[in-house]
């Protein structure tokens, strides 16, 4: 229903009765184009292809991704490996120190356990520990130190009084020597042994 001013006034119309239909179309009124085939066609064509390119670019992408993570990994394990090369070097380079030094080392320490060293060359035995220490030198083989053949060369055994002092070191012939966790000179040791007096009945 409409409101249209006429004469100073207002009034309705009907509009059915004004546009002579009951105000639903028909369908011969309504037509509805068809969709061109060939448009429709070209346009599925292109999706297909964006699809396809779409695709090659996730493939493409894959593979520098994976590329990278290789080179990434190469990357990691080289500087593992030349960390590992440094620090075998280095440990190489302090063993082949200390042993070069170890003789005359032995000797001074020999001979200050005897009182035999010289008040001259006290000083020079302090330096030379200072620096076996700081190479990392560490003295293997202690009094009542339970027996590890790792680290220890047993050259005889002595009688002891108790279980608990069995297979420890009785006697320290020689010291070991030590770097890290690589033995430069095992201690040459007497290692205790308990012997039971008691029979089994």
């Amino acid at each position: 229903m409409f409101l249209r001013p006429h004469d100073g006034g207002v009034f309705f119309i009907d509009p059915a009765s004004h546009f002579r239909h009951s105000g639903e179309m028909d369908e011969d009124e309504v037509k509805i184009e068809a969709e061109d085939p060939e448009a429709t066609e070209g346009f599925e064509a292109k999706v297909a292809k964006m699809r396809e390119e779409l695709k090659a670019c996730r493939a493409e992408k894959q593979e520098y991704m994976d590329g990278w993570q290789r080179a990434k990994a190469d990357y990691v394990n080289l500087l593992r490996r030349i960390d590992e090369t440094a620090k075998a070097a280095e440990s190489a380079g302090k063993i082949k120190a200390v042993e070069t030094l170890l003789p005359a080392f032995d000797a001074l320490e020999r001979s200050k356990e005897h009182g035999e060293l010289p008040e001259g060359f006290l000083a020079i035995a302090k330096q030379l520990e200072n620096a076996f220490a700081s190479l990392g030198l560490e003295e293997v083989g202690k009094i009542g130190e339970k027996f590890d053949p790792a680290y220890h060369e047993a050259l005889g055994q002595d009688a002891v009084d108790s279980l608990e002092k069995d297979d420890t070191l009785t006697v320290v012939l020689e010291k070991g020597w030590k770097v890290a966790t690589t033995i430069i000179r095992p201690a040459k040791v007497r290692v205790g042994h308990f012997a039971s007096d008691k029979q089994e009945a």
